[in-house]
């Protein structure tokens, strides 16, 4: 807060009072006044004017520190309300009511939102629901009519799947941290879990499978970790090299965090890529040459990672695979059977 700007704003206020006080030693000219005493008149209310202004412009210059301070201090600004100074002027006092008439507004519209939101994850969950079971139907019958015709249909029907599972999670994905719940968790069995999800698809396109032991287990949400796997495998599966793919699991262990690898030997990613595979949305050059992608998957790996705690990076180079490192911190959260 400037006080040349504060005394600018002032300047109607400053133009009466000069013109009050020529008026004034106009009149005083028809009295034997000395010429002394009509400066010292004129002098003296200026001083007292600007004395005002000065003391007014103290007073309200700490109350808006105060408040710039606590606003600057805050990282979530909206709860100023809650810190601020006592006020001793109007102006001040008529602040504070825009202020919370604003922050009571905002906060009735946010919980409308949330409550729409809210009703939007709950509707896809029951959608969700609801189009399993015409789809485990389909694959029962599938299973009783087995012929090319109907394995085609049942290849389509588990892409369908897997989009539906993503569905589910990306709804479920700003609510992650009402719905996880972190065990130990042994790695091995992780991995036995995604490949037995993935057994058909693996043998259908002919990728070789290679897991090294894994006898380390960490802390994280089972349920979560498995779709992040998952969806890593997929996109392996989706981006596989023409003939002889394989997939590769290991774990490598470190002083403070546990790294869980997925490499595969497919078409890799251009190295100017890399750094945007998990933006929301972006498919890259892979995805424009008939893959299918929607540039949701890793996305969805990323957000579902950083709730849970854990990191994750992919390396890879065009024509030379993929590598994917989930990262799990060690200590009270990792631990080695």
């Amino acid at each position: 807060m400037n006080y040349r700007r504060y005394l600018k704003d002032r300047w109607k206020i400053l133009l009466l009072l000069v013109f009050a006080i020529v008026t004034g030693e106009i009149f005083l000219l028809v009295y034997p006044v000395h010429v002394l005493v009509r400066m010292y008149l004129a002098v003296s209310i200026l001083l007292m004017f600007f004395l005002g202004v000065w003391l007014e412009y103290r007073s309200k210059k700490e109350f808006y520190d105060e408040v710039e301070r606590n606003l600057t201090e805050l990282e979530e600004k909206y709860l100023i309300m809650e810190m601020l100074p006592r006020t001793e002027y109007m102006e001040e006092e008529l602040l504070c009511d825009i202020l919370h008439d604003v922050n009571k507004s905002m906060t009735e519209k946010v919980n409308e939102y949330k409550r729409m939101q809210e009703e939007y994850k709950e509707y896809i969950e029951l959608w969700i629901h609801e189009i399993k079971l015409p789809i485990a139907t389909s694959k029962m019958m599938i299973e009783n009519n087995r012929n090319e015709i109907t394995k085609s249909i049942e290849e389509e029907l588990t892409e369908i799947e897997q989009y539906i599972e993503q569905v589910l999670y990306y709804a479920r994905s700003n609510h992650a941290n009402k719905d996880y719940f972190v065990t130990e968790c042994r790695l091995q069995n992780m991995v036995n879990e995604a490949i037995r999800k993935n057994r058909q698809s693996l043998i259908r396109k002919k990728i070789r499978i290679e897991v090294e032991p894994m006898e380390q287990t960490v802390y994280t949400d089972a349920k979560w970790c498995q779709f992040i796997l998952n969806q890593i495998i997929v996109n392996s599966i989706k981006y596989k090299k023409a003939e002889d793919s394989v997939i590769r699991f290991y774990a490598k262990e470190g002083k403070e965090r546990m790294i869980f690898c997925v490499k595969d030997n497919g078409i890799g990613i251009k190295k100017e890529e890399v750094a945007r595979v998990f933006e929301k949305g972006f498919t890259g050059s892979n995805g424009r040459i008939g893959k299918k992608s929607t540039g949701i998957g890793l996305y969805l790996c990323k957000k579902l990672c950083d709730k849970l705690g854990h990191g994750i990076e992919v390396v890879s180079e065009e024509g030379q695979g993929c590598l994917v490192r989930i990262i799990f911190p060690k200590g009270s959260f990792s631990l080695r059977s």
